[in-house]
């Protein structure tokens, strides 16, 4: 035991008379932050279809096709021919019944099931497929928020796609615990073929801006020279994202290192990682020191190269442990070396979720790997002389889990550009 929390009765929420503090405080303290999950693939049912729920849709998700693929009992054709309810029955047959599910995605599944009383055995499919057929949408959608501890989700929106783009020009009340994050990936990629200059672009993006009130704007790429280059994109960056986005006060979410399409056989499993070259990001940062970023990067290569970064530049933000390292051997890793490096000013994770009840297994995942790297950082703390302070625990994970993004994101008086 490596210390000891004694909590008193008060009015006031987490004010502790400190001892010492044990592993098991810590983590109860961070599990009892509302969260926010600042990077989700989400969307309440406003959006109809877009918005994936259920066991079929936990069952198909991607990583858990590639974990399938792998078994080389059907083929990704033969798969993909198949509708979703027997992809799903494939899937569960393979991995849940004839194999332990003991990857992270497959565990996540079981997590799930568990939280509202479902057994993974042979009628757990029925059984489950039953369940979530009888909930109903809104009420089940504040109780998976319920369990995952969520204050709010952050939506992907992407102005291009027609469906969610109806949605919105509709004037649909969106629910207020799903906030906007507008998504650039088409944008950029699609420019040469829906407009004829910068100056169109910055209007198209201001328009979307008014309407969705993002948190912030998103980009996933392989690298981040296109910013430098003197190509289609690199003038659309330089010429309308950037100025738009320091001109509404919104900072930019970068989501570095992703190689499309390795495997296109395989679907949304289809992509793979690339370590990136962190001179970009010093460039960006420091040549565009207006602006604010978000940053995350998918090789476990690059996280030292972004920590150093971090210390040098206040317009940069690191955030979560994205796609392939989330998982808890590496997420542990990469929250203490940020600890170490960056003390707490960084966010922690985020769910990057595609199936709303994803939400209970990634953010309870999340919590006791984060409140363990901290733990560790704290132990060492003490011993070197520290009063222990169950208040400031609090506040540390309040800024690790919700806090630090709310204040990186929140709208700051646009600049004129000269």
């Amino acid at each position: 035991m490596l210390f000891r929390i004694i909590s008193e009765r008060s009015s006031e929420p987490f004010r502790f008379r400190i001892s010492s503090v044990t592993d098991e405080a810590i983590h109860a303290i961070f599990d009892s932050v509302a969260a926010v999950d600042m990077h989700t693939h989400l969307f309440p049912p406003q959006f109809g279809t877009l918005a994936l729920s259920g066991v079929d849709e936990l069952l198909t998700y991607h990583y858990l096709e590639a974990e399938f693929f792998r078994l080389r009992t059907m083929s990704p054709a033969q798969y993909f021919a198949l509708d979703k309810g027997a992809r799903a029955e494939a899937i569960w047959d393979a991995l849940f019944l004839r194999n332990a599910p003991i990857s992270e995605a497959a565990m996540g599944v079981v997590t799930v099931l568990t939280s509202f009383g479902l057994e993974v055995n042979a009628s757990g499919l029925t059984r489950a497929r039953e369940f979530f057929r009888s909930c109903e949408p809104i009420r089940h959608y504040s109780e998976v928020l319920r369990l995952a501890k969520l204050d709010s989700v952050i939506m992907t929106n992407d102005p291009l796609d027609e469906h969610e783009a109806r949605v919105w020009h509709e004037g649909a009340v969106i629910a207020p615990r799903f906030q906007a994050a507008l998504r650039l990936d088409r944008i950029v990629k699609e420019t040469r073929q829906r407009w004829t200059s910068s100056a169109e672009i910055r209007a198209f993006l201001e328009q979307w801006f008014v309407a969705m009130q993002p948190r912030y704007a998103a980009l996933s790429l392989e690298d981040l020279h296109v910013f430098f280059e003197e190509s289609v994109g690199g003038r659309v960056l330089r010429e309308a994202v950037l100025p738009v986005c320091r001109e509404q006060g919104v900072p930019l979410a970068l989501m570095v290192g992703v190689r499309r399409g390795v495997n296109p056989a395989i679907g949304l499993a289809a992509d793979g990682v690339r370590r990136s070259d962190m001179r970009h990001l010093n460039a960006l940062c420091r040549e565009y020191e207006g602006n604010r970023f978000l940053a995350t990067y998918l090789s476990l290569e690059n996280q030292q190269e972004l920590c150093v970064t971090a210390r040098l530049f206040a317009n940069l933000m690191p955030f979560g442990c994205w796609w392939f390292l989330n998982n808890c051997s590496i997420m542990e890793r990469v929250t203490q070396h940020r600890l170490e490096m960056l003390g707490t000013t960084f966010v922690a994770q985020h769910s990057d979720a595609r199936v709303l009840e994803q939400v209970i297994y990634k953010w309870k995942t999340t919590r006791r790997v984060v409140a363990h790297a901290y733990a560790r950082s704290y132990e060492r703390l003490v011993e070197a002389g520290y009063p222990a302070n169950g208040a400031i625990i609090h506040s540390d994970a309040d800024k690790l889990l919700r806090g630090n993004f709310e204040a990186f994101t929140s709208v700051r008086q646009p600049e004129r550009l000269s």
